[in-house]
């Protein structure tokens, strides 16, 4: 009896040891460094207000492009310039996107939104949560995708990561004054016949926000808010997810309206609800770095990576 004990005891042990091996396996495997968003966040934070024909946007721009120095070397890289008529008249905006080949015909994206709002241009408004955490977020994605594209593709669907112009309305929020740099996008890629490539678009939105909670977006796709709802459980991140349901008008309209499968990861539920602030910090110069969370930005991470994974295996 002893013996077996002995036996079974040495066994659990062997089990221990291969699962906190696959444990560990799959933390390095993920890979995504939530200090890291962190420090893009204020690098971005840093350069001012990035709302339409600013220094601060010119200053993002250059950033980016320096950012991604290596993938522009390689031909991945497509600045996405049009003229939008908005009610302050024609501005020029630019979309970036970044793409990672993959083994697989077919791409998923990765998007955010990167400029600040023009109505409150004279403020100091940089929208640390409304534009800058999720654009770092894409940046930190993209240290991963470069080490697992390294030998030239991904294994699966390739990534594309989508920093969108304009999703801020230019006067007041309308069908056509909001949602430029996605509404041109997606027409653009519907033309050339590419929309189709497209297995699923996730778009982040203020996410980085210390009371993180991901509310679940009726306008999205079910089965890729499943799949959303999937990964935040894979990676014991589910209790900052789905506690709540609106309908939201974000940069995924555009492509649901041809439709491609989505979800808008966002957390609209930003600050202090008062008569000073109706709407929380959200359009606020209270939009500020001190409201965000490496905690966050981990989780926020975290759940976006294992939903790529999982969207892979479809």
């Amino acid at each position: 009896m002893r013996r077996r004990m002995r036996c079974v005891a040495a066994l659990l042990a062997v089990l221990c040891a291969s699962a906190a091996a696959v444990a560990q396996g799959a933390a390095a495997k993920s890979a995504f460094s939530g200090a890291e968003a962190m420090q893009y966040t204020q690098a971005i934070v840093a350069l001012g207000p990035r709302y339409n024909g600013s220094e601060g946007k010119s200053r993002f721009e250059a950033y980016l492009k320096k950012f991604f120095a290596a993938e522009m070397a390689k031909g991945w890289v497509e600045a996405d310039t049009f003229v939008a008529n908005t009610p302050a008249g024609p501005q020029t905006m630019r979309n970036y996107i970044v793409r990672y080949p993959g083994t697989k015909p077919g791409a998923m994206v990765l998007s955010s939104h990167y400029e600040t709002n023009y109505p409150l241009r004279n403020t100091g408004y940089v929208g640390a949560n409304d534009g800058a955490c999720t654009s770092a977020i894409l940046m930190e994605m993209a240290n991963r995708l470069r080490k697992e594209s390294a030998g030239g593709r991904l294994a699966g669907y390739g990534v594309w990561l989508v920093f969108f112009d304009g999703e801020e309305a230019v006067s007041s929020w309308t069908h056509t004054d909001s949602l430029y740099g996605s509404r041109h996008l997606a027409a653009k890629l519907q033309a050339a016949g590419q929309i189709g490539q497209i297995k699923a678009l996730l778009v982040a939105d203020m996410i980085g926000d210390k009371s993180l909670n991901v509310l679940r977006d009726e306008n999205s796709t079910p089965w890729v808010l499943d799949t959303v709802y999937q990964a935040a459980k894979n990676t014991k991140h589910e209790a900052n997810f789905y506690k709540s349901r609106e309908y939201v008008e974000d940069d995924h309209l555009p492509f649901v309206q041809r439709g491609v499968p989505v979800a808008d990861v966002i957390d609209l539920d930003y600050g202090p609800h008062d008569a000073a602030h109706p709407d929380g910090w959200h359009h606020t110069p209270e939009d500020t770095l001190d409201k965000l969370s490496v905690k966050s930005l981990q989780t926020s991470g975290d759940v976006l990576t294992e939903a790529v994974r999982l969207l892979n295996q479809r």
